[in-house]
């Protein structure tokens, strides 16, 4: 099913985007992003989509990049990670083999080091949206939305 998540403004990148989208949109096909660009135009290429509306800043999700959460399970804590808006690990802190088969269940990207994150047509669809506040109010990992608060 396609699905156009909106918001407030939509970043290509975190830091420095040189051209946020106020009122913009992510269409997401399967695991893919299908498109990237203000509401209505997305609407009008996508007609029939599910729309999901977003207070805040809708970006890439990102990469955490320290030591994982303490939970009481390998499941709880990826999914604390994905909480926080995150899809990506570095390899470095997750090195049992149960956190590894929790990150690959649940498509969480096991990284080698550290890399910058994007939004990009054809890409894998990860995305956060944050509120005013940083919070993260919702993470969409491969095109699975993750985490929602309430």
């Amino acid at each position: 099913m396609l699905t156009i998540h909106t918001a407030d403004e939509v970043r290509h990148v975190w830091d420095d985007d040189p051209e946020p989208i106020k009122g913009g949109a992510v269409a997401v096909q399967g695991v893919r992003v299908a498109g990237v660009g203000p509401l209505a135009e997305l609407e009008q290429r996508f007609p029939g989509a599910r729309v999901r509306r977003w207070p805040g800043v809708l970006g890439p999700a990102l990469l955490h990049e320290g030591p994982m959460p303490d939970a009481p399970s390998p499941r709880e804590r990826i999914h604390a990670v994905l909480k926080l808006g995150a899809v990506a690990v570095l390899a470095e802190h997750v090195g049992s083999p149960g956190l590894r088969a929790a990150a690959e269940r649940n498509d969480v990207v096991v990284l080698s080091r550290a890399r910058p994150t994007a939004i990009i047509e054809t890409g894998r669809a990860d995305l956060a949206v944050f509120d005013a506040d940083g919070a993260c109010l919702a993470t969409v990992c491969a095109g699975r939305l993750v985490h929602r608060r309430r």
